[in-house]
């Protein structure tokens, strides 16, 4: 299989060949969003330039502002909470469930304050977070649901995809990605307000533009008392060519993810019967898209045993593996500069996130993205290999 095929090759020269003329520089985001929006059950679907522009226009559209606090997990990428901060709001971290990783409900009710206007979840490694009990949480205290999605594309949860529970949905196609064109991102939502609200922070305020219009059309610029700008923004918009190459994903996406699911039950075979490592539970109403294949290993010793671990595996011949980001509010930015703002009330130490904390030092995330089952089998078969060895020389 290939990563980017034909169709993704055929859509970009196509877009290159219309010169991007101002009356054809949106037929591919128009195509895209309509794509997205049909496969999500959406009413909008908006191009972005990337995943982490969305959250930033989700935020902005509802609202959020200084003196607001939005909950995130403290397990994930920094991206998440970069865009909060950015809003001039005050980042609350909320632990992890043991289990499956996510953000759990209870660590979010914990955390919840009079100021708390938004929630948003990440579906970690594939997996959804417990919406189910976390909406209940968003209708009782009136608070609003982002989910970030970046990790997570055709992911289920009760039945229903990943990206049908949010006030907004967010995308990513950055290169790691399930969907990928090389950066870009899509934001859904479903009310009218929103998302004509979000369409505008994302193109400079322009008054042109809504939920369905992404563009201004060349009757309006030129007429010289036409008012542009009746709000700020920034200028987030998807370019064309990551529209065609996008759009070409979107159609291969069940292929796409099929392979990666196909990994992952490689993966399931080499960890039977051991006890060296445990993988990320599933539970039975959720359905796994599995951007990683993700363990945490059972030791006491992770400042040693992680390096250890990964050290063998590379020795046997295994591509090496990635380990989880530093929780967020350990990462400098976050530790050295946003603890001393007004309106933190955390202390950014180990007992702030106590699961989120035993869990990053011990955890393996070896990639799915193999689009060639041969190569994947023998770093099945390496991983099955290096917990045997592991278990000989503890």
């Amino acid at each position: 299989m290939k990563r980017i095929g034909d169709l993704e090759k055929k859509y970009v020269m196509d877009a290159l060949y219309n010169a991007f003329a101002t009356s054809l520089n949106s037929v591919y985001n128009n195509k895209l969003e309509a794509a997205v929006a049909k496969q999500f059950n959406a009413k909008y679907a908006i191009g972005h330039c990337n995943g982490t522009a969305t959250l930033h226009v989700a935020l902005c559209a509802l609202g959020v502002g200084s003196g607001d606090e939005v909950i995130v997990p403290a397990l994930t990428m920094s991206s998440t909470s970069i865009p909060i901060v950015l809003c001039g709001a005050v980042p609350v971290f909320a632990d992890s469930d043991i289990d499956t990783f996510e953000i759990s409900a209870e660590g979010i009710e914990k955390v919840i304050t009079p100021k708390t206007k938004a929630i948003i979840t990440v579906s970690l490694y594939g997996l959804a977070p417990d919406y189910e009990n976390i909406m209940v949480l968003c209708e009782k205290y009136n608070i609003a649901l982002i989910e970030d999605n970046a990790e997570c594309y055709l992911g289920k949860y009760n039945g229903k995809y990943v990206g049908e529970f949010g006030d907004f949905a967010s995308f990513s196609f950055q290169a790691s990605k399930h969907l990928t064109s090389g950066e870009g991102g899509m934001l859904l939502c479903n009310d009218d307000d929103l998302a004509d609200k979000a369409r505008r922070f994302s193109c400079l305020g322009y008054a042109g533009v809504s939920a369905k219009q992404g563009k201004i059309t060349r009757n309006d610029i030129q007429d010289p008392a036409y008012s542009r700008h009746i709000s700020f923004g920034y200028n987030y918009r998807m370019s064309e060519l990551q529209a065609a190459c996008a759009l070409g994903q979107v159609e291969r996406a069940q292929e796409l993810v099929e392979q990666r699911l196909n990994v992952a039950a490689l993966f399931d075979e080499a960890i039977k019967d051991q006890n060296v490592v445990k993988k990320q539970y599933e539970p039975a109403n959720c359905k796994n898209s599995y951007w990683t294949y993700c363990l945490v290993l059972q030791t006491e010793n992770p400042e040693k045993d992680w390096y250890r671990f990964r050290d063998l595996f590379q020795k046997n011949g295994g591509d090496g593996y990635y380990a989880a980001w530093k929780l967020s509010y350990n990462e400098p930015a976050f530790h050295n500069i946003l603890q001393n703002q007004p309106g933190v009330w955390q202390k950014y130490d180990e007992t702030c996130c106590p699961n989120a904390e035993y869990l990053q030092k011990r955890m393996i995330q070896l990639k799915t993205n193999y689009w060639n089952l041969e190569e994947a089998k023998q770093q099945a078969e390496i991983l099955k290999k290096t917990i045997k060895e592991y278990q000989l020389t503890k």
